[in-house]
């Protein structure tokens, strides 16, 4: 056995049981190997997903994290991107079907970390659009922030369950069972190297889909007031514009 073959083999049984890898599994010292590194995974998972973890507590979410480890091995060395996979997971995860939010709390958890570990790009500053001829603004496309994540939930309050969970604010938690059961959307940016997030209506998630399949400003435009017929678009955009939703057109020259 040459050695690419025996660290492929090595690596496949610390993830599989299939008889081809029973004599390695069978080595002295293999299972501390192994736990070793699905222990690996089940932190990493508890680190990328602090909203989850409050939400059902550490052992019901290690027991979780362990079977999603289990059947799911890193495809990245970086362990903080590790998790991909784990909203969908939930969703199908048994034990979690009273839960019926929580695989989209998940997603905002994975969403932060994405923002996170996002490239860095210039923010689009709102003082540059000002000397743009107001004909011209209409064929402009604004790109979305590199570190920029988004997301639309229709018919539940997730925006508001994931951040108080995520930030562990008192007052917020303790605001949660009287919550109005209604949609909800959340904007992720990461200013100043740190994440930051607030609520996003339905009108600016939409924009800022448009935006990400590269619409103009006013096919954008049409777009949000074709779903969304009583949105103020120009305040959309400032709002967006003042959060940092946006980078330069040019990464080397403003518009």
């Amino acid at each position: 056995m040459n050695t690419g073959t025996f660290e492929r083999d090595f690596l496949a049984a610390l993830w599989a049981d299939a008889p081809e890898q029973q004599a390695l599994a069978a080595q002295p010292g293999f299972a501390i190997y192994r736990n070793t590194v699905r222990k690996g995974c089940i932190d990493a998972l508890e680190a990328n997903f602090p909203a989850v973890v409050r939400l059902v507590g550490r052992d019901w979410f290690r027991a979780a994290a362990a079977r999603h480890a289990s059947a799911t091995p890193p495809d990245d060395a970086r362990l903080v991107h590790y998790g991909r996979a784990f909203p969908a997971f939930l969703a199908g995860f048994a034990p979690a079907a009273g839960l019926p939010w929580l695989p989209a709390v998940a997603m905002l958890d994975r969403l932060w970390t994405e923002s996170h570990a996002a490239a860095d790009a210039p923010v689009l500053q709102p003082a540059a659009l000002a000397r743009i001829a107001p004909e011209d603004l209409q064929a402009l496309h604004l790109p979305p922030h590199p570190a920029a994540r988004w997301h639309w939930f229709d018919g539940a309050p997730i925006h508001s369950i994931w951040s108080a969970n995520r930030s562990g604010d008192a007052q917020a938690l303790a605001a949660l069972p009287d919550l109005p059961w209604r949609g909800e959307g959340t904007l992720l940016l990461r200013p100043a190297q740190a994440v930051t997030w607030q609520p996003l209506d339905a009108a600016g998630c939409a924009f800022l889909d448009a935006c990400r399949r590269g619409a103009t400003l006013g096919d954008a435009a049409v777009d949000v007031l074709g779903r969304h017929p009583d949105a103020d678009v120009a305040a959309l955009l400032a709002l967006l514009l003042q959060a940092g939703a946006f980078t330069t057109p040019n990464p080397h020259a403003t518009p």
